[in-house]
Formats: structure tokens, C-alpha cells, sequence
């Protein structure tokens, strides 16, 4: 077996390693339903279902819809207020979209069809920073002007196998160790 001193390196790694795999989420918008499209009544929406989760940077979020009926375009604050298509930060036709949240703050987005996002069919959400998932309370609304509040955690519905690895690099980590 080898020495505790060349094991440790190798524990630390490897639970460096497994917990950053743990780092990223995959949010299906609208969670379990999972459909983008015109919500079912105006009490619904995207932006408040996204006030239940809490995005960091490196998540992803998965929009799930019909190609060629709908698509999901990524838009600045102001063409998202005014439901403007005509020049979106970024297109997306496929189907099946995940977009990784590159960075913190606002993003918004919004259907590239005619009318859709005038009946609600619009999303803004908030991602906050790595130096507030661990140490920092959640900002509040104030500091995000018209943004979404931050809400707890996703629910495990919404994670996909982070604490899996969080244990599995604890038991590597320990096995090295030994």
C-alpha cells in the first residue's frame, strides 16, 4: 500500500476533481413539465418559476420545444421588456436548446415567434456568482432592478447527480488516503 505522504496529493486531487463535475446543474424551464411555450393562464410564469431555483455560473438551462414551430431567443434587457425580436444576442432552433449561463447577472430570454412573448411566454433570471453559492446570503431583488428574486437551491428534481460525485470523491479521496 503506499505512504499516507504520496497518497494525499492524489486524495486531494481527486476530491478537487469529482467536486467540480458536482459544480454544474441542468434546469429543465418550467422544471418537471418542461415545455416552452405560451404559458396556460396569465397567473403563470417563466420568470416566476425561476425565482425557485438558484443558478450559478457553469449551470445550464434546457428549453424544450417544437423545431420549426417555436425557438428561444437570448435578448438584452430592453428588447426583453419590450418583447423585440428583431435583434437577439443569440438564435436557437433546435428543439432541444441548453444554454450554459457563462457568467453572473441577468439574462433574458424570449420566443422568436410573433406574439409569444406578448402572452407570456418570456423568461428572466438571475445568476449569481461563484463568491455567493457558498459564503454570501443571496443579493437581494434591489440589486438586480427588475430581475427576479433569488430563492434556496434547486430541488433534486432539478440536480442531475452532483451529490453523487461529491460522495464518490469523499470515498476515493478517503481509499487514497488509507
Amino acid at each position: 500500500m503506499a505512504s499516507s505522504s504520496s497518497s494525499l496529493p492524489l486524495a486531494i486531487f481527486s476530491f478537487i476533481f469529482l467536486c467540480s463535475l458536482a459544480a454544474a446543474n441542468e434546469v429543465t424551464v418550467g422544471g418537471k413539465s418542461g415545455d416552452w411555450k405560451i404559458p396556460p393562464s396569465s397567473s403563470y410564469s417563466f420568470t416566476e418559476w425561476a425565482q425557485k431555483a438558484r443558478f450559478k455560473v457553469g449551470d445550464f438551462i434546457v428549453f424544450r420545444y417544437e423545431a420549426g414551430k417555436d425557438s428561444v431567443l437570448e435578448v438584452s434587457k430592453e428588447a426583453y421588456n419590450s418583447c423585440n425580436t428583431t435583434n437577439p444576442l443569440a438564435n436557437y432552433t433546435d428543439g432541444e436548446t441548453k444554454v450554459k449561463l457563462d457568467r453572473s447577472g441577468p439574462f433574458y430570454f424570449i420566443s422568436g415567434v410573433n406574439g409569444h412573448c406578448e402572452k407570456g411566454q418570456k423568461l428572466s433570471l438571475v445568476v449569481i456568482s461563484p463568491r455567493h453559492s457558498v459564503i454570501s446570503p443571496a443579493p437581494s431583488p434591489v440589486e438586480f432592478e427588475d430581475g427576479p428574486a433569488l430563492a434556496p437551491a434547486p430541488t433534486s428534481g432539478s440536480v442531475r447527480l452532483g451529490g453523487s460525485y461529491v460522495v464518490l470523491g469523499l470515498v476515493l479521496g478517503l481509499w487514497a488516503w488509507f
